[in-house]
């Protein structure tokens, strides 16, 4: 099997405070290989979101270690991109702005940023906005601003905390297709955190589903899904089955959640 790009081994997460520890994450493992898309689900309070912070290297493990390619990952790389699920556009610059950002941050010449940021923003389907500010824009096209703005930089693996998250279900399933799309012809290796098991069974090759806190890798489930995916598989039998394996699993840590949760309020009573 090939070498992983990135591999997450025993991580574990303890925030400390004068009055307690809470454990958020307990000796997390799984692989990433190049060009693979997964997707991260649990129930809320579970640590996807810390994982995720973590995976970026914009917050320290407790324990346990995260590498790309056999280096440790400290804190933010350039091998690493992030689509934050909260507004991220700069409102004053233009689309063509926002996107040529990180280029510029990298110091690449003029001529060599406008060409890879008009092709960015004709590829995540924006062509004909480039001179339009944010406010013009509705959310799903905005967030295809973010997106575009941190594909066009080409880095190694790129994260994604529920970037779709303030959308509608039914929009936040096309831009998934269209975003599988974009991955493809970019060949990136994604992870992303969503809620929606209809978003992690389309858009996944792999899904980690996390138990609740303290977050453990409870299961992790190979999509079987045929590629290129589109909108279609949402009617196929393998779709079907993916879906009823997240479900079950989320359903499970749901009710072991609000067991401990009444459990705890008898005790303190």
């Amino acid at each position: 099997m090939a070498v992983p790009l990135m591999r997450v081994e025993n991580l574990t997460k303890v925030y400390s405070s004068d009055a307690k520890e809470v454990v958020a994450l307990q000796d997390i493992d799984f692989t990433v290989q190049k060009g693979e898309f997964i997707s991260v689900v649990g129930p809320s309070g579970c640590g996807k979101t810390t994982l995720l912070e973590i995976l970026s290297g914009l917050r320290t493990p407790t324990s346990g270690s995260v590498k790309i390619q056999g280096e440790a990952v400290t804190g933010p790389q350039k091998s690493i991109g992030i689509v934050f699920q909260e507004e991220s556009t700069f409102p004053w610059r233009t689309v063509q702005e926002n996107v040529e950002f990180g280029l510029q941050m990298q110091g690449k010449p003029k001529s060599e940023y406008r060409k890879k940021a008009r092709e960015m923003i004709e590829l995540v389907g924006l062509k004909g906005f480039e001179n339009s500010y944010p406010y013009e824009l509705s959310g799903g096209m905005r967030q295809r601003v973010a997106i575009a703005r941190t594909l066009v930089t080409q880095p190694e693996i790129v994260v994604m905390d529920e970037p779709f998250g303030a959308l509608d279900e039914q929009t936040r399933l096309i831009l998934g297709g269209e975003l599988l799309k974009i991955v493809e012809q970019t060949k990136a290796t994604v992870v992303l955190v969503t809620h929606s098991i209809q978003e992690a069974a389309l858009l996944s090759d792999k899904i980690v589903v996390l138990s609740a806190r303290p977050g453990k890798v409870k299961h992790l489930i190979q999509s079987n899904l045929p590629k290129p995916r589109d909108a279609t598989a949402l009617t196929t039998p393998e779709f079907a089955e993916i879906t009823q394996k997240l479900w079950s699993s989320l359903e499970e840590e749901s009710l072991t959640k609000k067991s401990v949760y009444e459990n705890s309020k008898v005790v303190g009573q």
